[in-house]
């Protein structure tokens, strides 16, 4: 396999200073301070940069970081990302290999990217959006019902087994909320495509509404009992902290290259990982890896937190202490009222090509924010957000993952669509028991379907990805 020769851009915030590259990771120094490498050895071009306020982090319980790595290592297994995927891969390659060590490599801190910054949503059902009823081919939806609800069983018995109870999993199901004509026909239709799954639902009318979610502002609601609530950051450290003695945690040891024969070898700040096998679970970074090009898209959402709600804020608007709404349009807006009374909006969308935050984006977003919360709360407009950020997503075309091998001794389980939590722990866990040599019927099912699609070169690439987002954010209406 050919790899372009590819400038080495560096992260900034909790990667900063990873540009200065030991003698154990470079053959020299370029003048522009960047190292040059052999030719055998890949630069990886874009390291995990995201903003610095993630509310769900900061409002999450503290924890020391694990060291990063000074110097070399050799194991027999690295697993590159320390999300949902990268931790349930890491756990079980360790559970199935007892006797070897695994390196868990993580480039920022854990629960401060990606898996720390979505709604906390592990939802059960299948949530095609390409499809009229949002199920799709009835065959592929039941694989996929059976894959969601797998990686909520794992997270469920983690959480009661390690006690960690800072994560507020809590088993209150959805409201799939409308307020155009558009969405309502939405609801109608993934009713009936989730009873041919046999799946429960109930339809509930605007006017009961604010007994359930504190606000009139919707005319319809689809609750389905099944999904879970967390607060993900929380949850992803306390994974982290309660992994199986033979995983060695590294974090802020962002990679910035790689060769691949006759060893991976992982280059890092101060040094080199040597490994005999390599797991990708980085997302849509594994294509900064070298692999499938052009078909992960590397899209970010954004979120705001209010402050705690007094006590007289959450008499003034009523409804449960507990829950959560996504939008019936895939662009309008999911809402949250969390274990501490604060008050979630997440909304609009930014295709950032390379991966990493854009400065100024979440300045930008919180405006919108601002409008979609009194929309729904307008008796509450004197409560400010805390924090706001966003977080990425790796999504494909066709809104198929990448599972399985991508070359020798390296293997991947890429773009989850904006379902990691779930999804990327079922594949995580399953990858490793595949590499065991154990079969279940949903490694079949992962194997055999497509493969991502690729997308068209830029610069169409981006002209088409943005033109498609600003439609689809204008179109959501009053959904937004």
């Amino acid at each position: 396999m050919e790899f372009s020769r590819r400038k080495v851009l560096i992260g900034t915030g909790a990667v900063a200073g990873a540009g200065v590259i030991g003698t154990a990771g470079a053959s020299a120094i370029l003048s522009d301070g960047l190292p040059k490498y052999p030719d055998s050895v890949l630069p990886i071009d874009a390291l995990p940069s995201d903003d610095p306020t993630p509310g769900w982090f900061h409002t999450s319980r503290k924890r020391e970081p694990k060291a990063p790595l000074i110097g070399d290592a050799h194991a027999r297994w690295a697993v590159i990302g320390g999300g949902f995927t990268g931790l349930a891969a890491a756990r079980q390659l360790a559970l199935n290999f007892p006797n070897d060590t695994v390196l868990l490599i993580e480039g920022q801190q854990v629960g401060f990217g990606t898996s720390g910054r979505n709604a906390g949503f592990l939802i059960d059902v299948p949530h095609d959006i390409s499809a009229p009823d949002y199920i799709g081919d009835q065959k592929i939806a039941r694989h996929v019902l059976n894959l969601n609800q797998t990686g909520q069983k794992i997270l469920f018995d983690l959480v009661e087994k390690y006690k960690i109870e800072d994560a507020q999993l809590r088993h209150v199901g959805k409201y799939q909320a409308a307020v155009e004509d558009e969405g309502l026909h939405v609801l109608d239709a993934y009713r009936g495509g989730l009873e041919k799954l046999g799946q429960h639902c109930e339809i509930i009318e605007g006017k009961d509404l604010p007994s359930h979610i504190g606000t009139s502002f919707y005319k319809k609601a689809l609750h389905t009992p099944g999904t879970m609530l967390v607060q993900p950051s929380a949850l992803v450290k306390g994974l982290a902290d309660n992994l199986p003695e033979n995983v060695i945690l590294y974090e802020d040891t962002p990679i910035t290259a790689i060769e691949y024969e006759p060893k991976v070898v992982l280059h890092h700040a101060s040094g080199k990982i040597t490994a005999d096998k390599l797991v990708l679970a980085n997302n849509h970074f594994g294509t900064h890896f070298g692999f499938m090009p052009g078909r992960i898209l590397p899209m970010f959402t954004y979120g705001s937190l209010t402050r705690p709600l007094t006590a007289e804020e959450q008499a003034r608007i009523g409804g449960k202490d507990f829950w959560g709404v996504i939008p019936a349009d895939p662009f309008g807006t999911t809402c949250r009222r969390t274990h501490d009374n604060r008050l979630f909006i997440r909304n609009s969308f930014t295709f950032n090509a390379d991966g990493r935050y854009k400065p100024g984006a979440t300045e930008r977003f919180r405006k919108a924010h601002r409008l979609s919360f009194e929309r729904r709360f307008p008796s509450l407009t004197d409560v400010g957000f805390e924090y706001t950020w966003g977080g990425g997503l790796g999504m494909t075309r066709n809104g198929n993952s990448f599972f399985g091998q991508l070359r020798k001794n390296v293997y991947g389980s890429l773009g989850c669509n904006g379902l990691g939590t779930v999804r990327g722990t079922a594949m995580g866990t399953l990858l490793a028991d595949w590499l065991a040599g154990k079969r279940h019927e949903l490694t079949d099912f992962l194997l055999s379907v497509d493969k991502p699609n690729i997308n068209p070169p830029e610069p169409f690439l981006s002209m088409g990805v943005n033109f498609t987002l600003r439609r689809g954010m204008a179109n959501a209406g009053l959904e937004a």
